[in-house]
């Protein structure tokens, strides 16, 4: 079985400082993989060199999805072929409608694939029955994108972009962060929704909390730029009772 996502001992670097200094990890159709660790361990920057975004150079290793390199790509181009990155803190979009955003995302997905467009109405019978999973209404769908929103709202509608957009490879940036009980409960309910056979996930977070709804097959201890340990998700919990302390040490 090809890997969906395979990390070959990656380097990157801010800048002139190396942040990320060896990490290799191979996430299989399917598998939620969990990754934790202490402020500025790199998580944030995994993600944002998994996604492409610029500022952050890749020093040494390789990315594959579906055994393809992603490194020369951009980062529509990943997203295009199944990347999906949900944000630490998503950005608003002043003037930029919901709908018109979503629809031209999705049909660029659709164009990728050899598929036809969706139109106007079935776009919106489309919208409609996954945003009332989500909790999001109507009026929330007409304004501009992010703007006004709560930080619940604001991750909610990521994952409704992720709903929309099927992704194979989901990377959620501690969607937890700002994030109530109430919240956290109804993203994570939406984030399970989209567990597939076919889809992988790598849920960054800080804390074990998250991992309670969200329940990994695999979770991996990131420290000082490389993973320090792996094991199942029970090590989540290893780690909300003992601290970092003696990984960070180590790292």
């Amino acid at each position: 079985m090809t890997a969906l996502l395979e990390i070959r001992d990656l380097h990157a670097s801010v800048g002139d400082k190396p942040i990320l200094k060896g990490i290799s990890l191979t996430i299989n159709p399917g598998e939620v993989h969990a990754i934790m660790g202490p402020n500025g361990s790199g998580k944030s920057t995994m993600s944002y060199v998994l996604a492409g975004r610029d500022g952050y150079e890749v020093t040494g290793g390789d990315i594959l999805m579906n055994g393809v390199s992603m490194l020369e790509m951009e980062p529509d181009e990943r997203a295009r072929a199944g990347m999906f990155l949900a944000f630490q803190y998503p950005v608003e979009l002043p003037g930029v409608g919901g709908m018109s955003f979503l629809r031209a995302a999705v049909n660029a997905r659709h164009i990728e694939a050899g598929e036809d467009e969706v139109d106007q109405l079935g776009f919106v019978k489309l919208v409609r029955g996954k945003a009332r999973d989500l909790g999001i209404d109507d009026a929330m769908l007409k304004r501009a994108v992010n703007v006004g929103f709560s930080g619940g709202e604001k991750k909610r509608y990521e994952i409704l972009q992720m709903a929309l957009l099927e992704p194979t490879m989901a990377v959620l940036d501690e969607t937890d962060s700002g994030l109530d009980v109430d919240a956290l409960r109804i993203v994570s309910e939406g984030v399970n929704l989209l567990r597939d056979p076919g889809r992988s996930m790598l849920v960054i977070t800080h804390y074990q909390r998250l991992l309670d709804h969200i329940v990994p097959d695999y979770v991996h201890i990131l420290a000082g730029g490389k993973i320090r340990k792996s094991g199942s998700k029970e090590l989540a919990l290893e780690v909300e009772e003992s601290g970092y302390a003696g990984i960070d040490d180590a790292a």
